[in-house]
C-alpha cells in the first residue's frame, strides 16, 4: 500500500464515522458523565478517561479527534497532559479543549503556551461546551 492509499483509507474511515470522536478527561465521574451526555446528544462519539495518565494510556487506542481536558486531576494534571500530548509526534496536532474551573489569567496563559485550542469554564453552559468541541473538531 502506498502512502497515498493509506491516506485515502484513513479519510474514508474518518468520513464513515457519524461524527467526531471525543476523549473526555476528568477525575470527577459526575463531570465526565455530564460532558459525555451533552456531547452524545449532539452526535459525538464519546470515550472517557479518569485523569491525564489514563488519557495518555488510551489516546492511541481510541484515536480521538478532540480531547476535553480538566486541569486539576490526580496522577497527571491537565497542563502536564497537554504538554505531553504536544510533545509527541502522533498527538502534536490533536485539538485540546480545557474544561476547567481554573480560569485565572495565569491558567489561561499557560493553556495558550501549550497550544490548547479552546477553554470552557466550569460550571459550563452545555451550548458553550458543544460549540468549543465542534470548533476544535472542525480544525482537524
Amino acid at each position: 500500500m502506498t502512502i497515498h492509499d493509506e491516506e485515502s483509507t484513513e479519510l474514508r474511515e474518518h468520513s464513515q464515522r457519524a461524527s467526531a470522536r471525543v476523549l473526555v478527561v476528568d477525575d470527577q465521574a459526575v463531570i465526565r458523565q455530564l460532558i459525555a451526555v451533552n456531547l452524545e446528544l449532539e452526535g459525538f462519539e464519546v470515550f472517557l478517561a479518569e485523569d491525564g495518565q489514563d488519557c495518555l494510556d488510551r489516546v492511541e487506542q481510541i484515536a480521538p479527534d478532540v480531547i476535553t481536558l480538566d486541569v486539576v486531576m490526580p496522577r497527571l494534571d491537565g497542563f502536564a497532559t497537554a504538554a505531553r500530548l504536544r510533545a509527541a509526534e502522533a498527538t502534536r496536532g490533536l485539538p485540546i479543549v480545557m474544561v476547567t474551573a481554573c480560569t485565572q489569567e495565569g491558567d489561561l496563559a499557560r493553556g495558550r503556551e501549550l497550544g490548547v485550542d479552546g477553554y470552557v469554564t466550569k460550571p459550563f453552559d452545555p451550548a458553550d461546551l458543544v460549540r468549543a468541541v465542534r470548533n476544535a473538531a472542525n480544525r482537524c
